[in-house]
């Protein structure tokens, strides 16, 4: 069986549809930081920080109506939050996280055009910002243009206060799958499991690709941690049953088939598993 599309528009992974992370996931995770951000002090052109008694009146009100975008995206209301974003930048344009929010708007409206001045005017502001890299990283990968991609996720990463680089590991990594660089692409997915080993969706393409590449026990081993979570899904325990098939270790198909069978019964992978497709 080929491997699964990679569709940024439907998800940052290379996995189908119905799996654990969407694009809507992905642009949820940033705005958690982004809420961090808009609350965190902000250092000056001079020595000292911004604190809360140094913000203009003008200021405390765009960041109120940025907390409001944020709540509203959160909860999938987007043109609400979008509508209150546009009142923020109307009071005060300078909030970098307002940029960096519209363009993760646009970019759940596939808008990508919008997406890329947004992201622009945000670094304009906050060049260091690595959220903001992060962010653009994801939209230029979505356009194939993958060089600038990886000068966005490189500096997100090279950034010593960024918190967040297990994301950015495996958004790369994903990234550099699609375009074929699959030396490289393993390279960021192990840095992201190291970061996160519980990550799902850096578990599964780490045994995905080592399961195309005929090195079935380490496949096995990303997949075994994941397929005995209750993170695991019928994607996952169908390829761990076909490297436990490739292995010639029957305990192991026996043990995959079952969970698939009584977990996710009405599956295409549990029909496949029916009919012994183990090509599908």
């Amino acid at each position: 069986m080929a491997a699964p599309a990679f569709d940024l528009k439907a998800g940052a992974r290379t996995l189908s549809a119905a799996t654990w992370l969407g694009l809507r996931w992905l642009l949820a995770a940033a705005v958690i930081g982004l809420v961090a951000c808009a609350s965190a002090p902000q250092r000056t052109d001079k020595s000292d920080w911004v604190t809360a008694s140094d913000e203009t009146e003008a200021r405390k009100r765009a960041r109120i109506r940025l907390e409001l975008a944020v709540n509203y995206f959160s909860e999938g209301k987007t043109n609400i939050a979008l509508d209150e974003l546009k009142q923020s930048i109307a009071v005060d344009p300078g909030l970098f996280e307002a940029h960096n929010l519209r363009g993760l708007i646009y970019m759940r409206l596939n808008e990508f055009s919008l997406a890329d001045d947004s992201f622009r005017q945000a670094l304009v502001l906050s060049p260091k910002a690595a959220t903001v890299q992060h962010n653009y990283g994801l939209l230029l990968c979505q356009q194939g243009r993958m060089a600038a991609a990886a000068e966005m996720f490189s500096a997100a990463l090279a950034n010593p206060t960024y918190n967040e680089r297990a994301k950015t590991w495996m958004i790369q990594g994903l990234c550099q799958a699609k375009a074929g660089q699959a030396q490289a692409a393993e390279t960021s997915l192990l840095n992201a499991y190291q970061l996160d080993p519980g990550n799902p969706v850096v578990a599964y393409n780490l045994g995905l690709g080592m399961y195309q590449r005929g090195e079935y026990p380490q496949a096995q081993r990303y997949l075994g941690r994941l397929n005995s979570s209750d993170l695991a899904n019928a994607e996952s325990l169908w390829l761990g049953a076909k490297t436990a098939k490739a292995m010639g270790d029957a305990q192991g198909l026996r043990a995959m088939g079952q969970t698939l069978v009584q977990r996710f019964p009405s599956s295409k992978e549990s029909l496949w598993l029916e009919r012994q497709s183990f090509h599908e």
